[in-house]
């Protein structure tokens, strides 16, 4: 069976181009995927950043997903901290009642506790252990060639202004963080009709139109890995973001992985960043900017709209910033669809996913869809 292609978009906005103009791409974007045959598309929840328009997933799925028929749509992911289980499941069910059948929910934990449930001495020891492989990581190739570099020390970020900025700006003043399992508990609850509040059943809290298909969506093997597993989830790994613990997160997953009312066995998704062109030359053309991009994000000073070629050549990186964004840029796959689809492949051997999710970015909207439309080609 062949492995499907799901597609993520970040609603980007390119240098030189209006916001207007990047939900316009986008609205092309969604209809050029779904004819190309992937089989959802998903956007991510991202705050202070001016090169991306996707800051809430289910107000873009809302805006979106009527310029398609069958394409499922998804949130890449909601993040939790801010948001309460009732709002989601409210915004979400709404979404499930406007385009039945095609609505993904995936959620992060950024802002959360961990798990309230207590490890036990063995879960904690061997959590101890993933720890310290974290910390002393290094670069090294799978047996079938897929590479997995070190992970760069990213602490600065947490206590930038952007990122403190960001906190403040989300947060209700005083609010505290809840536990993830918990807050995973009341929000399937919500939306499976048995919600209990203050020791009295709920009923009929959201439209009553099902569930959305939920997923946990992690980096690495730990909370959101294990709390999937345990709810019979299904689980995302972020190659193309944080590639160091992929392969270790899904396998934490798998080995974890109890069947529940809506999932049977282990199922996954893996991202990959991607750009295709025609020829390899032309790809190279287009990949220009890339790193630039990603060191606007990992530097702390938000996402810059897309440079333009021009931009980008006029700004390359000193070898002193290339560290910051090594892992991001060797793991993306740039080439003429063969090449690409041989890398993919290889990807997908290594994480054993049952679906892969392609990012692209790049300057001109045109070329990031005919990206996809290539590799969508190539790969059936």
């Amino acid at each position: 069976m062949t492995v499907r292609l799901s597609a993520f978009d970040l609603v980007p906005l390119s240098e030189g181009y209006t916001p207007a103009e990047g939900i316009d791409h986008a609205r092309a974007f969604a209809r050029g995927i779904e004819e190309a045959g992937y089989h959802r598309l998903w956007y991510g929840e991202h705050h202070l950043n001016p090169g991306m328009l996707g800051y809430s997933p289910a107000l873009t799925i809302a805006l979106l997903a009527s310029e398609t028929g069958t394409l499922r749509f998804g949130s890449g992911t909601v993040l939790t901290g801010h948001r309460t289980p009732f709002s989601v499941a409210e915004e979400f069910s709404l979404l499930e009642a406007a385009f039945p059948g095609r609505i993904d929910l995936g959620l992060g934990r950024a802002g959360l506790k961990g798990p309230k449930k207590k490890r036990t001495e063995a879960e904690a020891a061997k959590q101890e252990k993933k720890d310290e492989a974290k910390q002393q990581s290094e670069d090294y190739e799978t047996d079938n060639g897929v590479f997995i570099p070190a992970s760069p020390d990213l602490s600065h970020l947490f206590g930038s202004p952007r990122a403190t900025a960001q906190q403040a700006l989300l947060h209700q003043p005083g609010a505290e963080p809840r536990f993830y399992d918990e807050y995973l508990d009341q929000l399937l609850d919500l939306f499976h009709d048995r919600a209990v509040v203050h020791g009295e059943p709920i009923s009929n809290a959201t439209a009553d139109v099902g569930s959305p298909e939920i997923w946990i969506l992690g980096t690495n093997a730990g909370d959101s890995s294990q709390l999937a597993a345990e709810k019979g989830l299904r689980f995302g790994a972020n190659y193309h973001v944080a590639p160091t613990h992929t392969l270790e997160a899904l396998a934490d997953y798998r080995e974890r992985f109890q069947p529940s009312e809506d999932l049977d066995a282990p199922y996954t998704i893996v991202s990959a960043e991607v750009l295709v062109a025609d020829t390899t030359s032309e790809a190279d053309t287009l990949a220009a900017g890339y790193d630039q991009w990603v060191y606007s994000i990992r530097s702390g000073q938000g996402a810059i709209t897309y440079p333009s070629p021009d931009t980008a050549a006029q700004n390359q990186l000193t070898a002193e910033q290339q560290p910051l964004v090594r892992d991001r840029t060797t793991t993306r796959y740039v080439g003429d669809p063969h090449q690409v689809v041989e890398k993919l492949k290889a990807l997908q051997a290594a994480t054993q996913a049952d679906e892969l999710l392609i990012s692209t970015i790049t300057h001109d909207p045109e070329a990031r869809l005919r990206s996809f439309q290539l590799l969508a080609e190539a790969w059936q």
